[in-house]
C-alpha cells in the first residue's frame, strides 16, 4: 500500500527530509530499551516531538522531563528549547536525535547526564573518521542492535523506505570504563 508522505523519506537529504529531523519512535523501539537498561535518576527526553517516547518513558519513571524545538499544539513537554543550548543537569538523556545533530546531541547529552545517555541512532552512525573519537573517549557501554527493522513513521504514516534502515540504542554509562559491547534485540 502507497502512503501519500510528499515524497519524503528518512534516508532522504535536503527538502526531502522532514523539518527538525521530526520522526517518532515506535513505542516498541523505547520498550525495548527500558526492558535491558536500568535507569536511576530523572530521564530527560529532550526531542520529545509530539511525545510518542516520553508516553513510554512514564510509565517506567516518575521523573521524566520532555523537550522539543519545535513549537505547536501537538508538541509534547516543554516547547522551544534548544537542547544544543541548555545547561541542564540531570540523571540521564535518552532520545532519538535530528540525525543531522546527532554527534552534538551526544557530546551535549554527555556534559548534561550524570548516569547515562540513550540514544536511538542508525547503526551506520559507528561509521566515520569524524565519530572515532566520539566512540574511543566516551563510556559507550552497549550498542543494542534491533534484528527487526524498525516502523519509523512521519505525522503517523509509515515512510518510504524506513524498513531498509538498521537501528540501534547506543547507551553511554558515565559508571562504565570497558570496551563497549553489542546486544542484540529480536522483538
Amino acid at each position: 500500500m502507497e502512503t501519500k508522505n510528499n515524497g519524503q523519506s528518512i534516508v532522504g537529504f535536503g527538502h526531502k527530509r522532514e523539518v527538525n529531523d521530526f520522526y517518532p519512535t515506535p513505542a516498541s523501539t523505547t520498550h525495548a530499551l527500558m526492558k535491558r537498561e536500568k535507569f536511576t535518576g530523572s530521564i530527560w527526553e529532550c526531542a520529545s516531538g509530539s511525545g510518542s517516547m516520553s508516553k513510554v518513558l512514564e510509565q517506567y519513571s516518575s521523573d521524566v522531563i520532555s523537550s522539543d524545538i519545535r513549537r505547536g499544539a501537538n508538541v509534547y513537554g516543554n516547547k522551544r528549547v534548544n537542547f544544543l543550548t541548555t545547561k541542564r543537569k540531570v540523571g540521564n538523556i535518552i532520545t532519538n536525535p535530528p540525525y543531522s545533530h546527532a554527534k552534538e546531541f551526544i557530546e551535549h547529552a554527555l556534559k548534561c547526564a550524570d548516569n547515562k545517555v540513550a540514544m536511538l541512532l542508525k547503526l551506520v552512525f559507528l561509521e566515520g573518521v569524524t565519530r572515532y573519537d566520539l566512540f574511543t573517549k566516551t563510556p559507550l557501554k552497549t550498542v543494542y542492535v534491533f534484528c527487526k527493522r524498525q516502523k519509523i513513521t512521519i505525522r503517523g504514516e509509515p515512510m518510504k523506505n524506513s524498513s531498509m534502515i538498521a537501528y540501534a540504542w547506543f547507551v553511554w554509562d558515565k559508571e562504565y570504563t570497558g570496551k563497549p559491547t553489542i546486544e542484540w534485540i529480536l522483538e
